[in-house]
């Protein structure tokens, strides 16, 4: 057994790595990095042999895990690409954005490489898709199989967003388990994860929130309760909020919890306004929401919630309106996404409320609101005029991540063999490297640098 980290960096990025089992080349995710251009946003492929993938499993539909696929199946045409039927039809709808928005840099930044692939080529890559469900075992041809003679592969449901899973592969005596995005604890909508509890090896886990403590005595109900409060705040001193949400997992969740707080009575009807893209999301979380595993399996989320959708072109002319609600995406406030540009009209008001629910990159433009003392200006795009930042901030916490407790305690559960660290910051691996090290003293840690060839067993 032998694993490489395909990402370019050590960070959050673009995920992939390469496992090497009972012969069988197997790539584990194929992410695009959100603050890269060109060629270097994809995982770095040339270790692998090319033409020799005998398959590639994605674990969810996030961009950071499965925005360079269509690059790696037209590397790697011969390999069978396996993952949920949830990921699948959320991904297709990725990937063709991803083109749209390539497309666009190249017309407006030059960027000569973009599109990296085109609708046709995510068309063609979309042909080696199969969809497996979870906690049902198969080979890598996709047939149910308990031959421990072969290399076969079972999903575990994730808990991160609509899809996600974590992956248990098997040959023989050898077990390793990849987490993926993991959360164990509920969210609104998704339901925590419901991992193995036992026999794993090798256990590949993420670490995003290893340099984050969650505050002494929260609770997730506390904190919808909070966000209640700030909205009511908001809407009583005659302003608006806004909240800047990743179109994929957070809009939903976001949603949901506004579901929530009108059936308690702590929210009346307020106008809600989405994006385009958050709204092709939301329609598949609604199409299968019988078939998930998710609380509230009824909630038909545009049915109930009906929000207005702002277009691209919209989005120049719209307003912050009083007692309105605006879940626009990205979460990060990435240059020419909704969000950035509809903030522009928000950052210098006193009258607006602007809420953060999520992570945020310190270098993006909402990374950089968040730091801001009061009345900073803030520059929301390269070269553009600083805003004096005068509305009111709030932050929340409601992670899709699993704690770092909650990740230790899982690892503590298993005791591998080895636990090998990927998908955080150096701080956050540092601090389960040295934690895991002390309580679990006959596992081996690993933190593969990339490119980094580790021998598992």
């Amino acid at each position: 057994m032998e694993l490489v980290n395909l990402t370019r960096r050590t960070e959050i990025g673009a995920n992939s790595y390469w496992l090497t089992l009972g012969g069988k080349h197997l790539i584990l995710d194929a992410g695009m990095h959100p603050k890269r251009e060109g060629l270097a946003a994809t995982p770095n492929f040339s270790p692998v042999p090319e033409g020799r993938v005998d398959a590639i499993f994605i674990t969810h539909a996030h961009q950071d895990h499965v925005g360079s696929l269509p690059v790696l199946t037209r590397r790697e045409p011969q390999a069978r690409v396996y993952m949920t039927e949830q990921t699948a039809r959320i991904a297709d709808v990725m990937l063709h954005n991803s083109v749209n928005v390539m497309t666009r840099q190249r017309q407006e930044s030059g960027i000569t490489e973009y599109p990296l692939f085109t609708h046709r080529g995510v068309e063609f890559c979309a042909r080696a898709w199969h969809s497996r469900p979870v906690r049902k075992r198969f080979n890598l041809l996709g047939e149910p199989s308990t031959d421990d003679s072969e290399v076969t592969f079972e999903f575990f449901d994730a808990g991160h967003i609509l899809g996600s899973v974590g992956i248990l592969f098997r040959y023989r005596d050898h077990t390793v388990f990849y987490t993926g995005d993991v959360n164990f604890d509920s969210q609104t909508l998704m339901k925590g994860a419901d991992f193995p509890r036992e026999d794993v090896e090798v256990l590949i886990m993420e670490t995003t929130r290893g340099d984050s403590p969650v505050p002494l005595g929260f609770s997730r109900a506390d904190e919808e309760d909070r966000l209640a409060r700030g909205i009511r705040r908001a809407f009583e001193d005659g302003g608006s909020v806004t909240i800047p949400v990743f179109a994929l997992g957070k809009t939903q969740e976001v949603l949901a919890m506004l579901w929530k707080m009108r059936i308690r009575g702590l929210l009346a009807h307020v106008p809600i306004y989405i994006g385009g893209l958050s709204t092709k999301i939301t329609e598949i979380y609604d199409a299968l929401a019988a078939s998930s595993i998710r609380h509230h399996p009824e909630l038909q989320l545009l049915q109930e919630m009906a929000p207005y959708v702002l277009s691209g072109n919209e989005i120049h002319t719209a307003a912050p309106r009083k007692k309105c609600l605006f879940a626009l995406s990205s979460g990060m406030m990435t240059e020419h996404t909704l969000s950035n540009i509809f903030c522009r009209k928000v950052l210098g008001d006193a009258n607006q409320r602007l809420f953060f629910v999520g992570y945020s990159d310190p270098e993006s433009p909402a990374g950089r609101i968040r730091s801001a003392p009061g009345n900073h200006p803030v520059a929301l795009e390269e070269g553009a005029t600083p805003i004096p930042l005068r509305c009111h901030i709030e932050e929340f916490q409601f992670s899709a991540h699993a704690c770092r407790d909650s990740l230790k305690n899982y690892a503590l559960h298993l005791e591998p063999d080895k636990v090998v660290l990927v998908h955080g910051d150096t701080p956050a691996l540092n601090w389960f490297e040295l934690e895991l090290y002390k309580q679990l003293p006959k596992t081996e840690i690993i933190v593969p640098n990339p490119g980094q060839r580790i021998k598992l067993g």
